[in-house]
């Protein structure tokens, strides 16, 4: 699976904004599409991910409330859409596919990753 993310930019707090993640290369049944991200300095941390099959969406705490992610299957495209940003959000955010397993916040189940995008919230 080849995964292009896209959407990142400068936001002010409170603001919002849209991820998506364009998959191509196979069917994705049977897959999740998780997004991740990486603030400066730290480690990859888990934020939302997506049953593709189910519609069966996961959130971190994080950005619990405040995150929705869906799937469009025409396009192959799975949006994340943030509201009420922080600046503890600003990060690189990636998105990963891997095929279902037991742990959906673990990186580890992930094998596909496509290229970050920046989200930079200003206050």
């Amino acid at each position: 699976v080849q995964l292009q993310a896209s959407g990142g930019g400068l936001v002010q707090v409170g603001g919002s904004l849209r991820l998506s993640c364009a998959a191509s290369g196979r069917t994705l049944n049977g897959y999740v599409i998780g997004w991740f991200r990486q603030p400066p300095g730290k480690e990859r941390e888990f934020v939302s991910a997506i049953s593709w099959s189910f519609d069966s969406p996961w959130y971190g705490d994080p950005v619990k409330g405040r995150a929705t992610i869906s799937r469009d299957i025409a396009k192959n495209t799975v949006y994340l859409q943030m509201i009420r940003l922080k600046p503890e959000d600003t990060a690189v955010y990636y998105c990963a596919a891997g095929m279902q397993g037991d742990s959906i916040v673990d990186l580890r189940m992930y094998n596909s990753w496509g290229q970050g995008t920046q989200v930079t919230v200003s206050s």
